[in-house]
């Protein structure tokens, strides 16, 4: 094989953009592009690394010899080593060799801009390229309509590899292409807008679930090629599903081949241990003030919209960026320049981040990950927020369940739980979420937190999921959650869908698949979804009956609706609520029909609403209220 011959993708503005922080697509000009050069074709490989007095190219192509094809440093100070080596061919493995400067020290390092990797527990990098043809532009032409913040979101959360197992395969996951046609029939069937994909992007460990990862521009190989995930994208795409990516710009693992120590030096992560180490997981952290490292993750994000047509980002663990002292103790940290315990670097690199995006890529969103009081998440950055398009509303689901998993007859003294939420619902665009996080480490599952006898449990689940859909904001629930999953959840094993052999499961999975439809032919249920004027309580202070009510508007009053949430098994009849004029309602919702599981009570097909007064308003009518149950009406007249 001929030496590494002279080579660059990189422009001087290239390495400006670099420097400074600004260069976003550094994925079309770091790592290995498959070219021809003076009429060869080969490889041009690039590496950051600027603390190496050597870099080499070790592969297959080479038996792995250090030396056998080293890169070439640029004469700009940027610390990029570069070259371009023929024969190489799509598919080569391959690992950069890197001899620093700083104590002598040799590191063998994985590519931090791959596109492919092997598959675990091997480590090395492989060229590729995507050779995909995209089939989805219907969608990308009507996403910012589809995708946005008045449309609704309804998302399912799932980790690849344990959604669906073949048992007759030994119980192996399903590939991206088997996903791609039975994933995208069942979300289609069940009526979410939206999926989540738990990260995809390559990792080393897999009880971590995808969230220690080394390969930050890599579809993990455990489910197929890269392109293989382009064709499960596309296909989602092509039936009108949106996908939002989890993403991890938070902290990343001190693995051999990753990007820790990556040049001999902390190249990636901050120098300080203060700062550049998560004592929680055991990971380290980007210094986020280093202008290289914020264009390398502005670019990862930006990569995964253009090359992958994603359609969101889930962003990870963000309020352990916000802040110095997360999960440390006094003294364990040192306060910011300004004598307070927010980093600001990571404060800043968010904003660009969301700037960046938003004016780049047409109809997406960020979705922020993030547990704390932190001002102004998702306003904008002009009006001194963090750019965020949503946010999880970790309040709202930690009071919710807590209060589900109390009997019913005490929950009269717990009312304040259910409807504290809604004192600050609209202080940021939130996402309900009943995610994977509450279903592990003894949690119990989401039907298994239930109480009550069988009945009740169910119907308590039914009263959750209907509840969640009509408060204010957009909702996420994980896998499993939709037909009542029994056990927490095992991302070694496939959810217990023998379950759905049962009716109470049934229904419940039913119950879902109509709530998602309710949620999207509804406009009062999601045009206003994140504004004070989408909500107006009705009733919030009856807690002797454990009942509340309130209304959801949309932009049209003549669609508002009218919803009941009974928390306790006991049917109320002749209920009066506040109604705003007279005229005629009719129940479009009851989660306590029998299809669902439920016991059958239910409403006449019309109401008349009276002149007589209630819940401070002049007019009324008379309902009941079915056990453990949410009601909706409408007028229709």
């Amino acid at each position: 094989m001929e030496n590494v011959l002279p080579h660059s993708l990189f422009t001087d503005f290239d390495i400006e953009l670099f420097k400074g922080g600004k260069h976003y697509k550094l994925y079309e000009k770091f790592g290995a592009h498959l070219i021809e050069k003076d009429g060869v074709e080969g490889c041009y490989f690039a590496v950051w690394a600027p603390s190496a007095k050597a870099v080499s190219v070790v592969g297959d192509f080479n038996y792995w010899l250090e030396g056998e094809h080293p890169l070439n440093v640029r004469w700009d100070a940027s610390g990029i080593w570069e070259g371009f080596i023929p024969g190489i061919s799509k598919g080569d493995k391959y690992k950069f060799k890197i001899h620093s400067n700083h104590r002598d020290i040799k590191t063998e390092k994985a590519d931090p801009y791959a596109f492919y990797a092997e598959h675990p527990p091997q480590t090395a990098s492989i060229v590729w390229n995507h050779p995909h043809e995209w089939k989805d532009e219907r969608w990308m032409k009507t996403r910012k309509s589809v995708n946005a913040l008045d449309k609704p979101f309804s998302v399912y959360e799932l980790h690849l590899g344990s959604w669906k197992r073949n048992m007759e395969e030994n119980g192996r996951s399903l590939n991206y292409t088997e996903l791609a046609e039975e994933l995208t029939r069942y979300v289609k069937d069940m009526k979410f807008t939206h999926v989540e994909f738990m990260p995809i992007m390559e990792y080393p460990y897999d009880p971590s679930w995808g969230y220690q990862l080394t390969g930050y521009f890599a579809p993990t190989s455990r489910f197929g090629k890269p392109e293989d995930l382009m064709v499960l994208i596309d296909r989602l795409h092509q039936e009108g599903i949106g996908v939002i990516l989890d993403w991890v710009p938070s902290h990343f693992p001190e693995d051999a081949h990753g990007l820790g120590f990556f040049d001999g030096t902390h190249l990636y992560e901050h120098p300080d241990r203060r700062r550049g180490y998560h004592p929680d997981w055991k990971s380290l952290i980007f210094n986020y003030g280093r202008n290289e490292v914020k264009s390398f993750l502005i670019s990862n994000a930006f990569f995964w919209f253009d090359k992958f047509h994603a359609d969101a980002l889930r962003v990870d663990a963000v309020a352990s960026m916000l802040y110095l002292d997360y999960s440390r103790e006094e003294g364990e940290w040192e306060p910011n320049i300004h004598g307070g315990r927010e980093n600001l670097e990571a404060i800043a690199f968010l904003k660009e981040l969301n700037e960046a995006v938003y004016g780049t890529f047409e109809g997406i969103q960020t979705i922020a990950e993030e547990s704390t009081s932190f001002p102004g998440v998702t306003k904008p950055v002009y009006l001194g927020g963090l750019g965020f398009g949503m946010k999880w509303m970790m309040g709202w689901m930690h009071d919710t369940l807590e209060y589900f998993k109390k009997e019913s007859i005490h929950r009269k003294y717990h009312h304040n739980e259910i409807t504290f939420s809604l004192t600050y619902a609209f202080s940021e665009n939130f996402m309900l979420p009943l995610s994977h996080d509450e279903v592990v480490y003894g949690k119990r599952s989401i039907f298994g937190r239930m109480t009550g006898d069988e009945w009740q449990r169910f119907a308590n689940l039914r009263t959750l999921f209907s509840y969640m859909f009509t408060h204010p904001g957009t909702n996420l629930l994980f896998m499993g959650a939709e037909f009542a999953q029994s056990e927490e959840w095992n991302f070694q094993n496939s959810l217990d869908w023998h379950l759905l052999q049962y009716d109470y499961h049934k229904g419940i999975q039913k119950l879902l698949t109509d709530l998602n439809g309710f949620y999207r032919s509804q406009p009062a249920l999601h045009e206003l979804q994140f504004s004070e004027q989408g909500f107006e309580w009705i009733n919030y202070g009856d807690s002797e009956n454990s009942v509340m009510s309130f209304i959801r508007k949309g932009n049209d009053q003549q669609e508002d609706l009218f919803v009941i949430c009974n928390f306790t098994p006991v049917v109320r009849e002749r209920y009066r609520i506040g109604m705003p004029r007279a005229g005629k309602i009719k129940q479009v919702f009851n989660s306590d029909f029998k299809k669902y599981g439920g016991s059958g009570i239910s409403n006449s097909k019309e109401i008349s609403v009276s002149d007589t007064g209630c819940n401070g308003r002049d007019h009324s009518a008379e309902i009941t209220i079915p056990p453990l149950s949410v009601i909706i009406f409408k007028y229709f007249s």
